[in-house]
């Protein structure tokens, strides 16, 4: 968010602090076998039926225990297996995408956008990607195989894109009209608005079986439910702490909770999203912001955005285990993990630059200059049969 955003949030009476970006630069989820004349007939046992009940027109749900079955090093679809493979961040404040080669770690180019860039996110058939332009009011659809940008799409608000996981609908998170606009997720036109009460819709993720998200309202300290097949608000509740900014969401590898980076509370909330009950807060570091899975699904990486490091979680011994910490300071922000698993990218917001590290060791590998405001950059292409949108969310 920019200043235009401050100014607007202050004239309905909110809270103008740095969310997702508005801080200043110094504040830094047996048949028995037939018998014929004495032999047994070998008759194999039939598979087992997978018991998730999923949301309609929704690809099968690989494993019921893992939600990122379908994610693991090097497992691209035959859609994108012939995509080069680059780095895509946004500059929020040069209307700019630095296109970065992975293994040079160099800018290859440079694409003009519109105004205020915030993410770069993956449509849900992977063969597209949306720069969502939130105060230019468009959609710059990048085709990723050729690098290519093309003509753009008017939208309004698009601070945020998302897309259901039965791929029926685009999902744009309509931050500053206080709106979740379902549009086609090809055309984007629109289908149905669901405005909201709270302040700032921003991020979401979405349940084991697909029927319903939990998405973040950073203004208002607000999480909300929503019911995918029905497009419509079914819970809100207050975050239990003073200034509550909650930003990146993200479901555990079983589908039981939901983790919310908070950049005020300086930690993640730990919610149980079928119950939608008060969640507990767990201290990850100052400014914590965003949230990406390993490609094993054992680990979490949390960037805190105002301390320059990042923190570990390890889904079964449930607990932070290592904290990493960039060597000259930064703002790590939103981002994504390379193929393979081996690389995290982070976009460093107030520091026009980009990390890449090296998610066995910690190791900050490159440091890379950009255009101003770096937010939501996507590693593309990454494993998975479909996204559900923001920088890259893959089932």
């Amino acid at each position: 968010m920019n200043l235009l955003h401050r100014t607007l949030l202050a004239g309905v009476g909110l809270l103008a602090l740095a969310a997702c970006g508005t801080e200043s630069a110094k504040d830094r989820p047996r048949t028995a076998p037939e018998s014929h004349g004495g032999t047994q007939a070998a008759i194999p046992a039939p598979a087992k039926r997978n018991t998730v009940q999923a949301l309609p027109g929704m690809p099968p749900v690989l494993d019921p225990k893992d939600v990122y079955a379908a994610d693991r090093p090097n497992k691209l679809s035959p859609v994108v297996k012939d995509f080069p493979s680059r780095v895509y961040v946004p500059n929020t404040e040069s209307d700019t995408v630095s296109v970065i080669d992975p293994k040079t770690y160099e800018i290859i180019e440079t694409i003009p956008v519109g105004r205020q860039p915030q993410h770069v996110v993956p449509s849900w058939d992977l063969k597209t990607l949306w720069v969502n332009n939130n105060r230019g009011h468009t959609l710059t659809p990048i085709d990723p195989k050729t690098g290519k940008a093309g003509k753009e799409v008017e939208v309004h608000d698009p601070y945020n894109l998302y897309f259901t996981p039965n791929g029926k609908y685009a999902v744009v998170m309509a931050s500053l009209d206080r709106e979740l606009v379902f549009r086609d997720p090809h055309t984007m036109k629109r289908i149905k608005t669901e405005p909201v009460t709270c302040y700032g819709v921003n991020h979401a993720d979405f349940s084991l079986d697909g029927r319903y998200f939990i998405v973040s309202c950073e203004f208002s300290g607000e999480l909300l439910k929503v019911d995918t097949e029905r497009m419509k608000v079914v819970g809100q509740q207050k975050l239990p702490f003073d200034g509550a900014m909650p930003q990146d969401v993200k479901v555990s590898p079983d589908g039981k909770r939901f983790y919310i980076a908070d950049m005020m509370a300086d930690g993640m909330w730990v919610l149980d999203g079928d119950r939608f009950t008060e969640p507990t807060l767990l201290p990850t570091g100052k400014g914590c912001h965003g949230l990406y899975v390993s490609r094993d699904s054992r680990e979490m990486y949390v960037s805190n955005r105002g301390e320059g490091s990042v923190s570990v979680f390890d889904f079964t011994q449930n607990r932070l285990t290592k904290k990493w910490h960039l060597p000259d300071g930064g703002s790590p922000d939103m981002g994504g993990v390379s193929a393979d698993g081996k690389v995290l990218w982070l976009s460093g917001r107030y520091d026009s630059e980009v990390y890449a590290i090296d998610t066995r060791t910690g190791q900050e590998l490159a440091r890379i200059p950009v255009g101003s405001g770096p937010h939501g950059l996507a590693v593309y292409p990454q494993p998975g049969r479909y996204s559900l949108g923001h920088t890259g969310i893959f089932r």
